[in-house]
């Protein structure tokens, strides 16, 4: 038999070590930091306003392909951190024409979501998975988890659901990297284009192209404005 007595007691140094690097590595230490994050990005935003794009232009020493790249990279973290999507969309057509605008857009989507998703997921779930009760909670969470690239795909193409929200809601779900990504770059398409195109013929607004892009901005709102009236009269009503 083993002598337990021999074993040496650990250090109450080593001890608050380790309570220490339990309560850092808890769901909710992981959850405060995350609204750390986010909101150092919004305040970021307030701070140097990277809205001035649209007015200012893009660097003139930046130009051709590596421009398009940095320019998707930058819209990805600027839609981490809140900066409305139209905004970032007639951007790109502004700066880069309907094409590459739109592979910029597109790309940097994508790189939005997947960064919002990726810190959800690691930072967040843990924590807000308990708090999924009641009967709306656990049956959006349940369509998530279940049918996730369907149920991303339908929220990407209805305008009226805000991105961020779309993002960390499915960051708590149990729904997986792949179809999250396939579905947003899919969805986020039509939309995405329509903006790309309005900003890409802005100087031009008489032009065949402006007014169908913005037609289908104008319908597609209204159709989103109509559902979500609707949705909330059935749920008052009962």
């Amino acid at each position: 038999m083993l002598d337990t007595a021999a074993r040496p007691s650990p250090s109450p140094g080593s001890a608050r070590s380790v309570r220490c690097v339990r309560v850092l590595l808890s769901p909710w230490s992981r959850f405060s930091l995350l609204l750390a994050v986010l909101g150092t990005a919004a305040a970021l935003v307030l701070l140097y306003e990277p809205q001035r794009l649209l007015t200012d232009g893009w660097p003139a020493e930046v130009g051709g392909g590596a421009a398009v790249v940095l320019f998707a990279v930058a819209y990805g973290v600027c839609a981490v951190a809140f900066v409305p999507r139209p905004l970032l969309n007639l951007a790109a057509g502004a700066l880069f024409g309907s094409q590459f605008g739109l592979a910029a857009a597109l790309a940097g989507t994508v790189l939005g979501a997947g960064i919002s998703f990726g810190l959800g997921r690691f930072l967040g779930q843990e924590a807000l998975r308990p708090l999924l009760r009641g009967r709306w909670l656990t049956a959006a969470d349940r369509q998530l988890s279940g049918h996730g690239f369907r149920s991303m795909l339908a929220i990407r193409l209805f305008p009226g659901v805000p991105f961020a929200a779309a993002n960390y809601c499915a960051a708590v779900s149990r729904m997986g990297w792949a179809p999250f990504l396939l579905a947003t770059g899919i969805g986020s398409v039509p939309n995405t284009a329509a903006y790309v195109v309005a900003g890409s013929r802005a100087t031009a607004p008489t032009s065949p192209a402006f007014l169908l892009a913005m037609g289908f901005i104008v319908v597609t709102g209204l159709a989103a404005a109509v559902i979500a009236w609707r949705k909330r009269h059935h749920l008052g009503g009962r």
